[in-house]
């Protein structure tokens, strides 16, 4: 049986065609790879009546997943998170059928860690020997984490004011961490300037072809977790945007096995108003970003001026009619304490822009209250501190007996 049904990898722009047995990044044409499998090779290997009883994580989908050798595998049980029906908020907004893919289960308590299994595992596969990542936070943190239980030296990238918590993090588990005076934009700058002095394989964002491929395995299992059904409607929290383009990748591939049936769910992207490239080229019916100057938002993930995969982000939104949108801070936080008060979750702020995004999509005709929905909760608020004040709480004084 075979594990892994890869087959090449293609750019995303010129389609030009590379061996999967490579440490490659991108394409000569400077565009981000795919992964291309083959596909007639899985149907022969499972199906979902097969996928059904492997072990609840990630890696349940191997033969759509980039790793030949199951020994290559860097997993810390990533994965197979909850799909939890909102009942007390779909109620408030008026929908009648909505869903929360919750990924503070997963390690790190992000969607990051699926990205960096997949990744990590692949480039150990292929003999990377150290790595480097530019990122907001989450994402480094989480390849920090794989990258130490995969035994690879890895630097990590990060502005000066990402969250401390991920700084922590990253310094504990043995990642050489640095902080730049800038963006997430300024860091991929300092590793494209200095990688080959430091032997660094890149693992930003689409600087290689494998993350998205563990970042496609959430919707692999939100269709898998409503009756290998597709939803009407997937809403994400969007900075760089890779999780859109790994959900259009993830159906795409699924419809072409016969394993769903049916149009492909509307792709929406939300940002945040202080950084929002996607929309903005949405609405000038663009197929590329400008870059977003003075880029502000205190949901850091959301805070990337020019997605690397921008073209990617929008074809898919496009194609499969959905939009993207944008949310001020001040209703991220107000829909933090609004899930958490209705559901009993508490959300980072990216994860709180869909919930207010719903709203607004729902006020503009974009949603209708019989669609299926399913929001990504991309991660916990563990780690935002001071996201909700706790200045005015009441003092009570000690009773004595």
């Amino acid at each position: 049986m075979v594990y892994s049904a890869i087959d090449h990898l293609k750019c995303s722009k010129c389609e030009k065609k590379y061996s999967a047995n490579n440490l490659i990044n991108i394409c000569d044409c400077g565009s981000p790879l795919f992964v291309c499998y083959n596909l007639d090779l899985v149907k022969e290997s499972t199906s979902p009546q097969e996928i059904s009883k492997r072990d609840v994580n990630m890696w349940r989908y191997h033969e759509l997943l980039p790793v030949k050798d199951p020994k290559n595998v860097v997993s810390i049980g990533e994965g197979f998170s909850p799909l939890l029906s909102l009942d007390n908020l779909k109620k408030d907004l008026g929908l009648n059928n909505l869903h929360m893919k919750y990924e503070g289960s997963n390690v790190g308590g992000t969607f990051k860690a699926r990205g960096a299994s997949c990744g990590l595992s692949k480039a150990k596969e292929l003999g990377a020997e150290k790595i480097a990542i530019a990122t907001n936070g989450n994402a480094g943190e989480a390849w920090a984490m794989y990258a130490a239980r995969g035994s690879i030296p890895i630097s990590v990238i990060m502005p000066i004011d990402a969250q401390d918590t991920t700084k922590m993090i990253c310094k504990a588990v043995g990642a050489e961490t640095f902080l730049i005076n800038g963006m997430i934009s300024d860091g991929g700058k300092y590793i494209d300037t200095y990688k080959i002095e430091n032997r660094w394989f890149d693992v930003s964002t689409l600087k290689e072809p494998y993350r998205l491929e563990g970042k496609k395995t959430i919707t692999f299992e939100v269709i898998e977790q409503l009756g290998w059904t597709f939803p009407d409607v997937m809403i994400f929290p969007t900075g760089g945007g890779i999780s859109i383009a790994a959900a259009y990748k993830a159906c795409c591939e699924l419809k072409e096995l016969g394993w769903v049936s049916g149009q492909l769910p509307r792709l929406i992207a939300v940002q945040a108003e202080g950084c929002a490239p996607l929309e903005k080229a949405f609405l000038a019916k663009q197929m590329t970003t400008d870059f977003f100057e003075g880029a502000h938002t205190k949901a850091n993930g959301l805070r990337v001026p020019k997605p690397f995969c921008d073209y990617m982000v929008l074809d898919a939104i496009y194609k499969t009619k959905g939009c993207a949108i944008s949310v001020p801070d001040e209703e991220m936080v107000e829909s933090i304490s609004r899930i958490g008060g209705k559901e009993g979750l508490f959300l980072c702020p990216e994860a709180g822009a869909c919930v207010s995004g719903i709203e607004k999509l729902k006020n503009n005709n974009l949603i209708s209250a019989d669609d299926n929905i399913v929001i990504l909760g991309s991660g916990s608020g563990l780690k935002y501190k001071d996201i909700i004040k706790t200045n005015d709480l009441e003092v009570l004084d000690a009773v004595s007996k």
